[in-house]
This record gives structure tokens, C-alpha cells and sequence, in this order.
């Protein structure tokens, strides 16, 4: 899972234009930047090239954009990147085109360039021929260092790779070797944490961490659904029915490999899944959750029975909420966690968030950089998880 791949630290850059694909899709408040934290795991990579004397353009997405859209913009994204830097970052009008290679030849050695939004084009996503030739051609070298579409086989992240010399920026290289590592030869004890609204949506990961984890540990809404396959009662809470039969096959799963699955012994419940409703939240046993309220959070029990897995565990990977995280007070199980895995890290053990809102967790405590390793990439973590290969990844060479 973890084949390396060939290192921006190889290339030979000095004085050559090199396009580095980047995941600065950040979110946006009143057109400028609420988080910086994309933008800054790109910041070794970029460092290095400038170093060396590399002429940079720097390409990604933001949002979903339908053609040119001005409120999708990287204007805000070059004006943060100009003030972590220290110098201005021009931004070209588009990422392709006779103004981009003319910007691309006038940088000089270690100057940054930032192309406009590349999901402006349509043909971005459909890996178009032309498209892809015209986004390489003022070009010397590529580097990916964009792991979170490196699961999307797009023009800038696969496509270019075939075009010219491709490369792993720094940031990529940290996250398959982080992730990948988890598959290969992971520390045992090996705990899995696994939480989220959905079961339907992390079915593969569930499937390929219970046998490989010497625990998996379950919550958040797709504990629900577990639980009702169980036989337990969960009242109004979030469920998906029509999943019960994998559930029932992941359980079967775990205690055919020897592994443990655990699912919450307590919760809170509430009539509802809003700030209004925690008033009367309450915690029950699992197997008594009254008919008119929901599942919101994993109760103190739960906590403590996790607490105690993440305690003995040698590697500790953590994907989603324990519970409905977006209200504050039903984040407790969530935040709870986080602290745990920082605690988990200091005594030595592996920790590895990775992505989506366990990420937002850790980041919202001030624990991410005690953990072993965060990833910036959500869908592209669980893909690697799962064993999928990542096009972003497989199109650039080997070491």
C-alpha cells in the first residue's frame, strides 16, 4: 500500500518552471480565507522548490464551480498564500492560455505563481487530451502534492503526471507513507475508530478495518444502525435499515478474524438533533432508548471502554464523530477522543486522523499537532484505507 513514490526531493528543479498541484480548496468567509490549514500543509513542499531556485506555478480547485464563477474565485486564497510567504502571490486569470505561459516564463528563480480556480474549466474533470496538453505545455516538471483529490482522476492530478516528469510533493509523500502504513505493518495493538452519520458511506473501510484492526470501535449515527441490528432499541434516531445486513456482516466479520468490534454500551439521547433540544438530553443504557428521542452522542460509559482500547493500543487510526458534533453539546464523546489520541501520542504510540471532521476536531481542540499524523484528504484517506489505488498516486513513477 505503500509503494514510494518518486520524491520532489529528487527533482532536479533549479531554474526550471514546475507545476505543483495543490489542495488549497479552503473554505471562504466574507472573501477571505477561514482556514489556512490546507494552505500551510503545502508551505514544505513549496519552501523546498523555492530553495532550489524552481519557478513555480502553483494550480487547484475550489469548490464546485459550473464555468467561471467569481465567487469561487482564488484571489483570497493568493492574498493568504502572499502573507504566509511574506511577498505578494500574483494570481493569473486563468490556468490555461497564452497569459498563463507568458506569466509562467517571466518568474524568476523561487517566485510563486498561482493560476485561477481549474475546476473552471469542465474539461479539469474529464481528464480531456487538450485540456491536459494545454495546462503541461509551459512546463519543465509536475508535482502532486494535492492528496486530497488524489483520488480523482483529473486532468491536474492524473493527467499532467503522464505529461511530464512527475513528482510526490512532500505533503502526498507524508500521507501515503502515513496511511499506507497502517495497512502494511501497523504497531499491534491496532485500534480503528470509526464514526460519521453513514453507515452506506465508510462500508468499505468498515469492511477492510475489521479485519485488519485488533479493534474497531463504532459511533456516531452509524452506530445506530449496529445497534438496531443488535436488537437494540434506538427510538427516532438517524438509521439506516436498509444496511443492517452489513452491519450484521461486519460484526460477523470481526469475530470471525479474532478481532473486536465495540459498539456504544451507553448514549445521550435527545428529542432532538439541534442546540435546542440539549436541555433535555439525557444518558441511557443502549438497550434502553425510550421511543421519542434520538441518539446524539456516546455516553460516559462508552467514553471510558474506548478510552480504555486507545490506552492499550499501539496505533490508533480515527475516522469521524462519535456523535452530532456540529452542536456543541453534543460533541463531548468527539472531543473526548481527541484528547485521548493526544494523550495516546505522547506515551508513544501512533496516531492518525484522517479527514472530514475528526480532522475539524482536533484542529477545533488544539490537538492536531500531537497527533503522529493528520490528513488533509477525506475521500482520498478512506480510499487508501480501503485499498483502492488513488489515480493521483499511481501516475507518478516509483522511486
Amino acid at each position: 500500500m505503500s509503494v514510494k513514490k518518486r520524491s520532489v526531493r529528487e527533482a532536479q528543479s533549479s531554474g526550471k518552471h514546475v507545476l505543483v498541484r495543490v489542495d488549497f480548496n479552503v473554505p471562504l468567509r466574507e472573501g477571505a480565507v477561514a482556514d489556512d490549514s490546507r494552505i500551510r500543509a503545502a508551505l514544505p513542499t513549496i519552501a523546498l522548490l523555492r530553495e532550489r531556485g524552481a519557478r513555480i506555478a502553483l494550480v487547484s480547485h475550489l469548490g464546485r464551480p459550473k464555468g467561471a464563477d467569481a465567487s469561487l474565485t482564488l484571489a483570497p486564497v493568493a492574498r493568504r498564500l502572499g502573507e504566509i510567504l511574506g511577498r505578494p502571490v500574483a494570481l493569473a486569470a486563468d490556468s490555461v492560455g497564452d497569459d498563463v505561459a507568458t506569466r509562467v516564463a517571466a518568474l524568476g528563480d523561487g517566485e510563486v505563481l498561482l493560476l485561477e480556480n481549474v475546476r473552471f474549466h469542465a474539461e479539469e474533470e474529464e481528464n480531456d487530451a487538450a485540456f491536459t496538453q494545454a495546462l503541461a505545455k509551459p512546463f519543465d516538471l509536475y508535482v502532486n502534492d494535492a492528496f486530497g483529490t488524489a483520488h480523482r482522476a483529473h486532468a491536474s492530478t492524473a493527467g499532467v503526471a503522464r505529461l511530464l516528469p512527475a513528482y510526490a510533493g512532500l505533503l502526498l509523500e507524508r500521507e501515503v507513507s502515513s496511511l499506507g502504513g497502517l495497512l502494511d505493518s501497523p504497531a499491534r495493538p491496532f485500534l480503528a475508530i470509526v464514526g460519521g452519520a453513514k453507515v452506506s458511506s465508510k462500508i468499505d473501510v468498515l469492511k477492510a478495518l475489521v479485519n485488519r484492526a485488533d479493534t474497531l470501535a463504532i459511533g456516531g449515527g452509524m452506530a445506530n444502525t449496529f445497534l438496531a441490528a443488535t436488537g437494540h432499541p434506538i427510538g427516532r434516531s438517524l438509521a439506516e435499515r436498509d444496511r443492517m445486513a452489513d452491519a450484521e456482516a461486519i460484526l460477523a466479520a470481526g469475530e470471525k478474524a479474532g478481532h473486536t468490534v465495540l459498539l456504544p454500551t451507553d448514549v445521550v439521547v435527545a428529542p432532538g438533533i439541534d442546540a435546542s433540544a440539549a436541555v433535555r438530553a439525557k444518558t441511557v443504557a443502549a438497550g434502553g432508548v425510550p421511543a421519542d428521542v434520538a441518539i446524539v452522542d456516546i455516553g460516559p460509559r462508552t467514553i471510558a471502554a474506548y478510552a480504555r482500547s486507545i490506552g492499550a493500543a499501539k496505533t490508533v487510526f480515527w475516522n469521524g464523530p462519535l456523535g452530532v458534533f456540529e452542536v456543541a453539546a453534543f460533541a463531548a464523546g468527539t472531543r473526548r477522543i481527541a484528547e485521548l489520541l493526544a494523550e495516546a501520542t505522547g506515551r508513544g504510540a501512533t496516531t492518525v486522523v484522517g479527514g472530514g471532521e475528526s480532522v475539524q476536531a482536533v484542529e477545533e481542540a488544539g490537538l492536531a499537532s500531537r497527533m503522529t499524523h493528520v490528513s488533509t484528504g477525506g475521500g482520498a484517506s478512506l480510499e487508501l484505507i480501503e485499498g483502492r489505488t488513488l489515480p493521483g498516486v499511481a501516475a507518478i513513477p516509483d522511486a
